[in-house]
């Protein structure tokens, strides 16, 4: 049983990983300017490179492929661990409230350092995901303390409050944007609703630090997380310290979501659906589900991507819109599978 287990892991770590591949290379060599693979191949192994070439790859697509495959991977992780710790395989960091928090937060600085949306200084761009944390880390705290109910936390006040929270902070960052001027007012509508096209280096730079940190230390506590799906006393007599390792990870979470959420704007249902499709593919710990669910998440928002950037030219939808547009239906699905009525 465990070996077929096993193998049935490494089949689907293994298609995963593929379709990732082939998501990369269909994003390099296609787009508004089409390039054959043997030019993508030439142009990074620096082998008679071409200038046109460079600048496509080097500036415009890679940078842009390697944020979506970052972000995918931080918000999938990010919602297992939420799902994990609240035993609700409903909650998401999004639906929690957590990434509104971090754009009201981001939105707020981009407002009084105008100008640093378009990546132009390296100090204020790596400030970014430090003012996303602190606006994660105040949403998180409002919604902690509403849904605390008889001295625990009750799961259908957590979403109902997360909601709310998302929809309090969400009327903040409209009116702080419309405050901005014409120029970082366009570029802040379309960072709301989830994008990727404006990444570059910078962001990657910004963003890659927090992941190299946090991912590790979720993984390295993923049997914590198969034990917050028994009972609270079932854990404190196992001799676990709940509220510590709990507020731990949830702290993890939004480090890496206001990581994220700095480079790409609120990009939601990543961490509910990402999750569940590991969950239907394979079976097993969290030491196992993890890196799976990241593989997944970088899968769903480079095909999102791709999909919005070249399906509806001359328009480009963002990834946000484009996840969202699966991700609503499919919440509301789970939501009737966890009411008993589908």
């Amino acid at each position: 049983m465990l070996k077929s287990s096993a193998r049935r892991y490494l089949i689907v770590m293994s298609f995963s990983l593929a379709a990732v591949g082939w998501m990369v290379y269909v994003s390099l060599t296609s787009g508004v300017y089409e390039m054959r693979v043997m030019d993508v191949i030439r142009t990074l192994l620096r082998v008679q490179p071409h200038t046109d070439y460079d600048l496509i790859i080097w500036e415009f697509r890679l940078p842009r492929i390697l944020i979506a495959i970052l972000v995918g991977m931080g918000l999938a992780v990010a919602g297992a661990v939420v799902q994990s710790i609240t035993r609700n395989d409903l909650a998401d960091p999004g639906i929690l409230g957590i990434n509104a928090g971090a754009s009201a937060s981001m939105v707020i600085f981009l407002f009084f350092y105008q100008g640093s949306i378009h990546g132009s200084g390296l100090m204020s761009v790596m400030a970014m995901p430090l003012f996303g944390l602190i606006g994660g880390l105040l949403s998180a705290v409002l919604i902690y303390i509403f849904s605390w109910k008889n001295g625990r936390m009750d799961a259908q006040r957590l979403i109902l409050t997360g909601i709310a929270v998302a929809s309090g902070l969400g009327a903040i960052t409209l009116f702080f944007t419309m405050k901005m001027n014409p120029g970082d007012f366009e570029m802040a509508a379309v960072w709301n609703s989830g994008s990727v096209y404006n990444a570059n280096w910078k962001y990657i730079a910004s963003i890659v630090p927090w992941l190299a940190v946090l991912l590790p230390l979720i993984v390295r506590k993923a049997y914590l997380l198969d034990l917050f799906r028994l009972r609270e006393e079932s854990q404190i007599g196992l001799g676990i310290s709940v509220q510590k390792e709990r507020a731990l990870l949830l702290l993890y979470s939004i480090g890496i979501v206001s990581a994220c959420v700095s480079v790409s704007g609120g990009i939601g249902f990543i961490g509910l659906m990402a999750p569940h499709i590991a969950k239907q593919l394979v079976s097993g710990g969290h030491r196992r589900f993890i890196p799976l669910c990241a593989v997944i998440g970088a899968l769903l928002v480079l095909t999102a991507d791709y999909i919005g950037k070249t399906w509806f030219e001359p328009v480009e939808l963002p990834a946000g819109m484009m996840i969202a547009i699966i991700g609503v239906p499919y919440f509301v699905l789970l939501l009737y599978r966890k009411n008993g009525r589908y």
